[in-house]
């Protein structure tokens, strides 16, 4: 029986029957459109939409997970894939693809990009003039190589015949307005609006509304005689709710050193300002006057005009919960040097260090790609020189807080041992119990010729092969430049040498230990 067989009103009702006729067919009509309305949770079918993302840190993997979402509530079948499971697709059918990636040091593919850009560029790709796509790029403006990844993929996906149906964006380090209008373009370009806002509404605490925390501890770790200012802290979460995992980073919003602002405000004539307060000042990035100081006279509105807001600083967790619960706690390097006569500070470094006794304004940013092993048995060899050490300290403590079973190999290398030897009691102490299994040093100083972590890795490459055909998970942590590279460079010297594979094997042997994420960095 059809709605326009329904009577909607009784017999009883005092209208004639006309006029009860007349009503019912309206109401009949007024209920077949409400029928044939889709519900909410019925929003027709836009189609396939496939977001596929590389990530470093998890920047790039969080937006494409968040736009995948939203990209289903507008109607599209929409998905998030690692770049590293492209083995999976079928790019062939594949008629509408996003594509998120970071920038990994100067110009690098993400690690878990590596695979799928070698695969496009190698000609052995299938062409793609069935495909629409676009590209947003992460980066930091500080490199030469400017999202130089994002670039890559989207001149290499038009070589091989797609269609951009959006431009894309490439996104500085304060990258979320960037990426919303990205997305917010892409989502008109394919026909729809992007999701209600309430979908991009934060809860808790994050990088828009950082928590307030106590710093509890501020220990220099490095001894007197050292060249070097390396602090531990420790953060209390109090009442926040944050939790995170071994692995993560933790945001810190700085502020300007005060001296520092008060010393521009008076160079440009401008400490009565009433519109440019220095609390205001604090809270920009001033690196457009590190060459010099403003001239007396400028407005307010040409000093503020080329400043963009200070950025949060990511810094790797070097603590378990299980651990040191309701605490967080961080492993960094104060920077200090002078410059054409002037004493110049990190930001965020000597905000932590100098002006921490306050409030410091955290949030936790997840790193779902640099985790210890899911198998509490297998092997992990550790590379962390310097400040590279803070996240494995987290990992060792959590192991021995699971009472783990796997053997821990860390090699770590800093100055001098006497001065720079950071968490000393704490390793030589988990060493001497046998739960850290080997403890391999380079301290580069202590010596006329240099010696660093790479060297104590070929020492050891006979050892170090065996433990990674055992299973083993390798892991660096430390400065993109130059060590990060250089211990990739030994890890394929040791594969070619030990492992008897020409360079090309190595090579895809390397690229399986990723595939596998057996192999992770955290570097910067």
């Amino acid at each position: 029986m059809s709605v326009h067989d329904t009577a909607f009103l009784p017999e009883s009702a005092p209208f004639s029957a006309d006029q009860r006729a007349w009503l019912n067919g309206y109401l009949a009509g007024l209920l077949a459109a409400d029928m044939a309305r889709p519900k909410a949770d019925e929003v027709p079918s836009r189609g396939p939409l496939l977001f596929l993302f590389g990530s470093q840190t998890g920047s790039s993997e969080a937006l494409a997970r968040k736009f995948s979402g939203e990209a289903k509530t507008a109607g599209f079948d929409a998905r998030a894939v690692c770049m590293e499971d492209f083995s999976s697709l079928d790019l062939a059918a594949e008629k509408r693809a996003a594509l998120i990636t970071s920038t990994y040091g100067d110009g690098d593919m993400p690690d878990n990009a590596q695979g799928f850009w070698d695969y496009l560029k190698n000609g052995t790709a299938p062409r793609l003039d069935h495909m629409e796509f676009s590209v947003l790029a992460l980066g930091d403006s500080n490199y030469v190589q400017f999202c130089e990844a994002g670039k890559k993929f989207d001149s290499r996906l038009a070589e091989l015949g797609a269609r951009r149906i959006h431009p894309r964006t490439d996104c500085d380090a304060d990258y979320e307005g960037s990426a919303a209008s990205w997305f917010s373009g892409l989502m008109k370009a394919l026909g729809s609006e992007a999701a209600d806002s309430k979908n991009e509404r934060e809860t808790g605490f994050g990088k828009a509304n950082p928590y307030p925390a106590a710093l509890k501890t501020n220990l220099r770790l490095n001894s007197e005689g050292s060249a070097k200012d390396t602090r531990h802290f420790e953060i209390l979460l109090g009442d926040s709710g944050l939790t995170y995992e071994v692995g993560d980073a933790l945001g810190v919003m700085p502020q300007n050193c005060p001296d520092f602002v008060a010393e521009i405000l008076r160079a440009a004539d401008l400490e009565g300002e009433a519109g440019l307060r220095g609390d205001l000042i604090a809270t920009y990035d001033l690196k457009p006057f590190l060459a010099g100081l403003p001239r007396k006279g400028i407005s307010a509105a040409e000093l503020v005009a080329p400043l963009k807001k200070l950025q949060p600083r990511l810094y790797s967790i070097s603590s378990s919960p299980k651990a040191c619960p309701g605490e967080v706690h961080l492993t960094v390097g104060v920077v200090r040097y002078e410059l054409e006569g002037r004493l110049r500070k990190g930001v965020c470094s000597t905000f932590l260090a100098e002006r921490g006794d306050g409030s410091v304004p955290i949030f936790v940013h997840s790193s779902p790609g640099f985790k210890p092993p899911k198998d509490p048995a297998a092997p992990m060899i550790m590379v962390g020189p310097g400040t590279g050490i803070a996240p494995f300290r987290a990992f060792l403590q959590e192991r021995k807080a699971i009472a783990a079973t796997g053997p821990n190999w860390l090699f770590f290398g800093d100055q001098r041992a006497a001065h720079d030897f950071l968490y000393r009691r704490e390793l030589e102490a988990w060493h001497a119990e046998g739960f850290l299994t080997r403890l391999d040093t380079a301290f580069s100083r202590d010596q006329p010729e240099k010696i660093y972590v790479q060297d104590r890795m070929l020492e050891n490459a006979a050892e170090i092969w065996r433990w990674l055909e055992a299973g083993a998970h390798f892991y660096v942590c430390g400065d993109a430049a130059r060590m990060a590279k250089d211990v990739d460079a030994a890890l394929h010297r040791i594969c070619e040498s030990v492992g008897g594979l020409g360079p090309e094997s190595a090579a895809a042997y390397i690229q399986q230990l990723k595939s596998q994420k057996r192999y992770c960095r955290d570097v910067y």
